[in-house]
């Protein structure tokens, strides 16, 4: 039996209208202070906003399904965004430019701060109720309780950048690129291959437990009108965050990340009550000094994940679901608290979240990218395994969610 959405709140346009109002005065303000790259980047931020909340493209349900029911459609979902992802970027990485602009990948260190930081945000994704881009997306559609592990997803990204040199000198292998160890076709066959052994398990063990796949998400909307309202389905969504995160390398000469500007906004935030970060070992470096000096605008992970929460919010609005509401209980919102604090601690250790570290790292052929993936999906299960002591909910099998 295919699954439908419940009936959706009646339709105003409030939502979307304030989200294009946002939206086009922070183009504008850009196109005068940075430039017209700074505008394509806010609209990609809002694209991979929408995608993601009209998909429903969850990391942290996806895992917990998986890990509670056995049910695999949101990572047989990765696999493909993962698989994409590669096919577009191993040979511009290994070109070094794309379009005839240099391009890098996110590649970092593989060692113990990444085992460690992936393992708690992996606690932190099933605490929180979501992951880095689950956090956005899911503010900006309007549940307010994500809004309180954004605000401790910050805090706690600030305080891991006071410890970080402490972490990033424990044991670690050198940052690994496989498209550059290996070359490019080698390097593609063998993720292929990995992704579709996922993909396969997933099958496997989700007809042993249940004898047959789940059928997708079904709506009352079709082409355009699903296209503009959702809700979409999951392969949909996939294939348009590769495609937005490889605009995102041709734009930026950089894959899509998300936590570093946490991390930024809390310390500028800090700066300006009066706390020296700035003699913190982890501003002194080149790249991090200039981003705190500078002003938040001229940051591309800050401007795109402000895209982000205002695309959520059109599509909110578009879908007709925009209805927040102040109704926390308490044990959820002591999850939000802990849980965003071991998301933005972890992902300042691990070189990133599950946008940077797992598909960008992923996609840009990193092999701290893998072990992120493993450590996190452990983590995870401890997480899932905690819930219950926070959501009653969660005593029942569930489907995927948003976040």
């Amino acid at each position: 039996m295919s699954q439908t959405l419940s009936a959706a709140p009646e339709r105003t346009f409030g939502a979307p209208l304030c989200a294009l109002l946002v939206l086009s005065a922070a183009a504008l303000f850009l196109q005068a202070r940075v430039g017209a790259q700074q505008v394509l980047l806010l609209v990609l931020g809002a694209a991979l906003g929408l995608t993601l909340y009209h998909a429903a493209f969850g990391f942290t349900s996806a895992w917990r399904v998986f890990i509670r029911d056995r049910r695999g459609a949101g990572l047989r979902a990765q696999m493909v965004m993962l698989a994409l992802a590669v096919l577009l970027f191993f040979p511009a990485l290994g070109a070094g430019t794309l379009f005839g602009q240099p391009v890098t990948g996110l590649v970092a260190p593989a060692g113990v701060s990444v085992i460690f930081g992936a393992f708690i945000f992996g606690i932190g994704m099933q605490l929180g109720g979501g992951c880095a881009s689950g956090t956005l997306f899911t503010v900006g559609g309007g549940n307010a309780r994500m809004l309180v592990t954004l605000l401790f997803f910050i805090c706690g990204s600030l305080i891991a950048t006071q410890h970080v040199d402490w972490w990033f000198a424990l044991p670690s292998l050198p940052p690994i690129s496989i498209v550059k160890s290996l070359g490019v076709l080698p390097a593609l066959v063998l993720s292929l291959v990995v992704f579709a052994s996922i993909g396969w398990l997933t099958v496997s063990l989700e007809k042993r437990r249940h004898g047959a796949l789940e059928a997708p998400v079904s709506s009352d909307h079709y082409g355009w009108r699903r296209l503009l309202r959702g809700p979409w389905p999951l392969v949909w969504g996939a294939v348009a965050l590769a495609l937005l995160n490889y605009a995102t390398l041709a734009l930026a000469g950089r894959p899509w990340g998300i936590t570093s500007a946490f991390a930024l906004w809390g310390a500028k935030v800090a700066s300006g009550l009066g706390v020296d970060v700035g003699s913190w070992v982890f501003w002194q470096s080149p790249g991090n000094a200039k981003a705190l000096a500078a002003p938040v605008w001229e940051d591309i992970t800050s401007v795109m994940d402000i895209g982000i929460v205002f695309g959520a919010l059109l599509a909110a609005g578009l879908a007709g679901r925009f209805a927040p509401s102040l109704k926390i209980p308490r044990r959820s919102l002591v999850a939000a608290v802990l849980g965003g604090l071991l998301l933005g601690y972890g992902s300042r250790l691990a070189y990133g979240c599950n946008i940077g570290a797992y598909f960008s790292g992923i996609a840009s052929g990193s092999l701290h990218g893998w072990l992120w993936l493993v450590a996190a999906f452990i983590g995870n299960g401890v997480g899932v395994r905690l819930r219950p002591w926070f959501f009653a909910e969660d005593r029942t099998p569930q489907g995927l969610t948003g976040c």
